[in-house]
């Protein structure tokens, strides 16, 4: 769809703020509750990434606008190696826009989908990299509430990340988050004991449990306890209390001990960090750093021969979008001159919106960096250029502030 996006050569800035212009349209990848993704390639640098588009209108109209503010915000503090790194976020008058690292290999789902097996060996690698990443967003206080097959996604090698920050929150100074999250069949029991007031709060522990859920599934096809997102709260609390959960014996003993670990319905009892994690004999032979700096080939290797999702997320932006992303700029162009129909309090919804989104982009912070360990140094050779970049590390944190974002946990 974007091969056609424009046939004439565009002036672009590419040294001012990164914007819709400075990507072409590939083809369209998936949806999710607020936006869909498409893959693009930047223009200057020819790099592919994913970019995530949320319609503004659609975001007030689901209350959903926090949640997309405290994503972005979320993901500019952070960078691993098994997350879904974010680059650059920007805005046009219809929709917000996140791009993020590209992956290629499809979400856990898919494959589920697709019946590929999943041996011991294949477990423990997706084990130790999710633990990894738990354990950073653990050390950066958050709580990613959602990890499920269809937010850990593989790259072309077939090493996972996780994605979809849209319910994650802050926790710091030893606070519980009490807010009913996620989705049902993933979430751990103390949410839902929360829920009913038989529990203060819970924290990190959940994505752990969440994990174990995901593992099993992998292995076995279904998950440990027939749990759906029509289930009641009462429903799933006679569920987790009455189900006995079965470990086929052709299983690896010392994997299935891990998965009753993960799956224990006591957070005090769980394995709920990766201190805990790395007392399991299963991964008692494992060598951490090189887990960490993906020198372990991955034994599944998702195909290259096609996209590992579904197609029929392109046909849908091409036949039933009702706004296609490859048209935007000549929607733009003609409502420009036109009187834009919408209701004085929508109107003022979305200036006060577009006022509190805070562009970013990965490669100026990572020059601040640069050039804030080049003065501590003192290897800062070019003046004018350390001064350019603390005059844009100032505006850029005078946006934040403008832009702070709070909400419930």
């Amino acid at each position: 769809m974007g091969h056609n996006h424009s046939h004439r050569k565009e002036s672009l800035d590419l040294n001012g703020e990164v914007n819709f212009d400075h990507f072409q349209i590939l083809r369209a990848i998936g949806k999710g509750s607020f936006g869909k993704v498409c893959i693009v390639q930047k223009r200057d640098t020819k790099k592919m990434f994913a970019m995530k588009y949320m319609n503004k209108s659609m975001c007030i109209k689901k209350d959903a606008v926090r949640n997309v503010l405290r994503e972005q915000e979320i993901l500019q503090q952070l960078e691993h190696p098994f997350l879904v790194n974010l680059w650059f976020t920007f805005q046009d008058e219809e929709d917000m826009f996140m791009v993020v690292d590209l992956l290629l290999g499809g979400d856990l789902r898919y494959h589920i989908q697709q019946g590929v097996k999943f041996d011991a060996e294949r477990i423990k690698l997706y084990m130790c990299e999710i633990a990894l990443a738990l354990d950073y967003l653990q050390m950066e206080c958050i709580i990613h509430r959602d990890i499920k097959p269809d937010n850990i996604l593989l790259d072309e090698e077939g090493h996972v990340h996780i994605t979809d920050f849209n319910i994650a929150t802050i926790l710091k100074d030893g606070t519980l988050a009490t807010s009913m999250s996620g989705t049902k069949p993933y979430m751990a029991p103390e949410i839902f004991l929360t829920d009913q007031d038989e529990h203060r709060g819970y924290d990190f522990s959940v994505d752990w449990w969440s994990m174990g859920v995901c593992i099993y599934e992998m292995l076995r096809g279904k998950r440990p306890y027939d749990i759906h997102s029509t289930s009641s709260v009462n429903d799933i609390h006679h569920i987790l209390t009455t189900t006995t959960v079965h470990y086929p014996s052709s299983w690896n003993s010392s994997l299935v001990s891990v998965l009753k670990h993960l799956l224990a319905l006591d957070p005090q009892k769980r394995t709920t960090d990766l201190q805990r994690f790395l007392q399991h004999s299963f991964v008692a032979d494992v060598d951490w750093d090189a887990v960490l700096n993906m020198k372990i080939k991955p034994s599944f290797i998702p195909p290259k021969d096609h996209l590992n999702c579904d197609p029929t997320f392109e046909l849908e932006e091409m036949i039933i979008e009702a706004k296609p992303l490859h048209k935007k700029k000549k929607r733009l162009a003609k409502q420009g001159s036109k009187a834009r129909e919408v209701d004085e309090e929508v109107q003022s919804r979305l200036l006060n919106l577009s006022e509190e989104f805070v562009v970013y982009n990965r490669d100026n912070a990572n020059k601040v960096k640069d050039v804030v360990v080049q003065e501590s140094n003192g290897h800062a050779e070019d003046e004018d250029a350390v001064e350019d970049v603390k005059t844009m590390q100032e505006t850029n944190h005078d946006r934040k502030d403008q832009a702070e974002v709070t909400g419930p946990t």
